[in-house]
This record gives structure tokens, sequence and C-alpha cells, in this order.
């Protein structure tokens, strides 16, 4: 893809914009970027594109610069239907995405994975057996660095890894991964989403270009995901935890057995670090799409073994007089909770931020039956209290603090306290990881033990 000279729009100046402005303006195109927070807000982000020959329009989305370039790159917290665009697509500009602008320019084999929910996890153990495997691996898209940054760096890999968001399949053309991964599907931002379908949509549009030649990793006890079957181009790889596949990966009494092409591997669960029915879809599907491009069995099953999960995913914070604080802010959607709560009996339930438009009807069977108390932050939570408030107590605060102090006066030794707020952060905190330092570093300040 010969880039030098043409006119390219930028579309959202954020850590993927710097990264595509950066990438296309040393490979000699006429970048502009555009974004429609002004410079002040921007700040952080022009310090990284200083002695690039550019062009900024900031604080404006003018249309004329839509209408008037070669290609227009969009970022992946930018709306697709934004009347520029919309227009821009009328005149023929093709508007494609970061993803599919890198994926022009990579050789190695793509693992693609997406999903509601566990694709971070899913991610990162899929690159961790990748290299324990003994391939130059890069792992990133929708977490670490951007996939451009692998093009610009020039760094040779033999695998990619990278975690996929419905937004930045939204514009994808050719991108085609050697394996895809659709781990599951719940109702999620329907903030963005005109309908649940619309947002199922976009991410089937990761299997769209695959052939015959490729793998397509579905959930058979996912409904939505087992329904796709008659769509896919590539090769089935069916996972289940509830039943015995004749070929794929399935869980059976504590193992995980992987059957293809007539062999069986068997690895057993019992040294994994990281339990859990969602953990064990997680692992089954690093562990398919892995040795469908060639990880041994052996390697995989230690590299496994060795994992400990991620941050700000049910992570125990401390025990304090019986009581476990487990935060997990990574949980900003219904299905995310759904599991959460799965795992605890006797709950004090702190959720709430901002609403994404979905339903929280679905946690209403798991809230009778397990927790004692929702404390509710943020400004979903009076729909969260009219959806869910028949059945448990519930509290309402006005902070974060506010929450946790109610969170000490009503849990009890063996109960526990999940910070899980199926919402997402931006009406209180820069973001999911702000959040979760903010309550961490609350719970640590309560009087008890010590820190885990």
């Amino acid at each position: 893809m010969n880039l030098f000279g043409k006119k390219i729009l930028v579309v959202g100046l954020a850590k993927t914009g710097v990264a595509v402005a950066r990438f296309l303006a040393k490979r000699g195109a006429a970048v502009t970027v555009t974004d429609m927070k002004d410079a002040a807000a921007l700040q952080p982000f022009l310090t990284q594109l200083g002695g690039l020959d550019l062009n900024l329009e900031l604080g404006v989305h003018s249309v004329e610069t839509f209408i008037a370039v070669d290609m227009i790159v969009v970022s992946p917290g930018v709306p697709m239907d934004i009347e520029p665009l919309r227009l821009a697509r009328e005149r023929r500009v093709p508007v494609i995405s970061e993803i599919e602008l890198a994926s022009r320019f990579i050789e190695a084999p793509v693992i693609a994975i997406t999903g509601t929910n566990g694709k971070t996890t899913t991610t990162t153990l899929t690159g961790e057996i990748c290299r324990k495997s003994g391939f130059a691996t890069f792992v990133g898209g929708n977490i670490g660095n951007p996939l451009i940054d692998l093009v610009e760096q020039g760094e040779a890999v033999e695998r990619v890894v990278v975690e996929l968001s419905s937004f930045q399949l939204e514009a994808i053309e050719c991108f085609r991964p050697r394996v895809a991964v659709l781990l599951n599907i719940t109702e999620d931002h329907l903030d963005r989403y005109d309908s649940y379908q619309e947002y199922i949509d976009a991410k089937v549009r990761v299997f769209m270009n695959q052939t015959g030649a490729d793998y397509a990793v579905l959930n058979l006890d996912d409904p939505i995901v087992a329904d796709l079957a008659g769509t896919m181009h590539g090769r089935i790889c069916w996972m289940s935890q509830r039943r015995e596949l004749e070929e794929g990966i399935f869980h059976r009494n504590g193992e995980i057995v992987f059957r293809w092409d007539g062999l069986e591997e068997v690895i057993p669960t019992a040294g994994f670090r990281i339990k859990g029915v969602h953990n064990t879809e997680n692992i089954m599907a690093a562990l398919a799409a892995t040795m469908l491009t060639g990880c041994p069995a052996l390697l995989a099953r230690r590299a496994v073994e060795e994992f400990r999960g991620l941050p700000h995913r049910m992570e125990l914070v401390r025990e304090i007089n019986g009581v476990g604080w487990y935060e997990d802010s990574k949980a900003t959607n219904v299905g995310s909770v759904e599991k959460a709560l799965a795992s605890f009996n006797d709950i004090t339930w702190i959720a709430g931020g901002k609403d994404k438009g979905g339903s929280y009807a679905p946690l209403a069977e798991l809230v009778r039956e397990r927790v004692r108390c929702m404390i509710l932050i943020g400004e979903a939570k009076e729909r969260i209290a009219a959806e869910l408030g028949r059945y448990a107590e519930v509290r309402m605060a006005a902070t974060l603090e506010e929450a946790v102090g109610h969170a000490v006066a009503v849990t009890g030794p063996g109960g526990v306290v999940l910070f899980s707020p199926a919402c997402s952060s931006f009406d209180m905190f820069r973001d999911y990881e702000d959040r979760a330092e903010q309550f961490k570093a609350l719970v640590r300040k309560l009087p008890g033990a010590e820190p885990r």
C-alpha cells in the first residue's frame, strides 16, 4: 500500500490516533488530524506528535476536510454515523479503521479475539502461549499498543494476537485473521448502537474475509454465537463446557480435551491458577487458537499453568475481619457481572456508573439469590435500583468513598464486597483502571489486615 503523497485524514486524536498519524506522516502521507476536542484538552496527545509534518483541525469536524482527502482512518472512539463520515462515504472516500490499515502491512498469522466478555484475558493468555511455544509474538489492539505500532516499529514477528472491540471492526474491509475467536455476545454499547442486532453485526465482521484455509473458534454454549455457524467461511472449531465434542475443544471432569484432525490432547485443569467458569471458557479459546496455529500442547499447558490472570478482573484486594474485598472494575457490562455474581454468595455489590443502554434484568435471579445489599453510584444508580431493587436491600452513594463506607457497615464475616460496576466509568473516572485504583486505595485505607 503506497501512502506517499496521499491525502489522509485521521479522525480522533487519542492513543490510536497518535499512532496512526505518526505512522502515516513517516510514510510520506499528507496527514490531517481532526478531533472535536480543543488543543488544551488534547495537549498530552499533541505533545507526542511534535516534529511531525501534519495539519491539525481541532474543536470541529469540517465536512470540506472529510470530502477532500484520499482516505480516512477512524479511531475506535469515533461513531461511524457522524455526518461528515456519512457524506465522505457518499462521495466514495474510503473510510477504514486502524486495524484495517495495519493489517495491509502484516504478513505473520493473525489471531483475532472478540466477544463481549473475556477478550483481554483470552488475548493475553493466547500471547503467552505463543511466546512460550517459541514464536516471536506481538499482542495488542484493544489492549496494550495499537496494531499499527507493530508496523511502524518494523519488528519481525511470527504471530500477531489482537483483541478487537466492535468499534474497531466497524470499518474493516480486507482484514483477514488466520484464526478468529468469538467468545460470547451479550448486550453492550447500546449507547452507541441503534439496536442489539447492530452490535452483533459489528462483532461478526471479524469473520467476513475468512476462507476455508482459516479457522473460526466459536462458543457452542452461547446461543447467539452458535446460530452463526451457517455464515462462516472458515473452518469451525467449536468449544463447549456443557457437552463432549467429536471435534473441537471441551471441558470434561477436570480436563480440557482438544480433538482435531484425528488427534486428541488432554490437559488437566488442576494446575491452573485462574479459576471459574468464565476463565475455563477463556482458557479453552486460547488453547484452541494457539494449537490450531502450531503451538505444542505441552508448552501450551505450561503457559496456562503459569498464567496468573489480569488486574481489575475479580482481583482480591484485601480480607478484613473475614470479609473479602474484590475489585472487578473491568466488568463494564451486564454479561461480565453475571459471571462475577455467580462466583460468590452473601455479596455486598457496589455497582453503577455511566449507563450503556442495556437491560439489567438478566441479573435479577443472581441478585435475589446471592446479593445481601446493592450499593449504587453514578448516573445509572436510579435505573439499576428501578430494575433490581426489589431483589435486595439498596443503598445509594454519592461517591465511591461513601459506597465503601456503606459496604463496611452492612457486610459481616463470611461475606464478600464485590465492586463490579456493570457500567462504564466516564461519569466519575478517567477510565476503568482509574476507577479500580481509586477503589483499591480506599479499601487499603480501611483498618484491619494488611493488603494481600
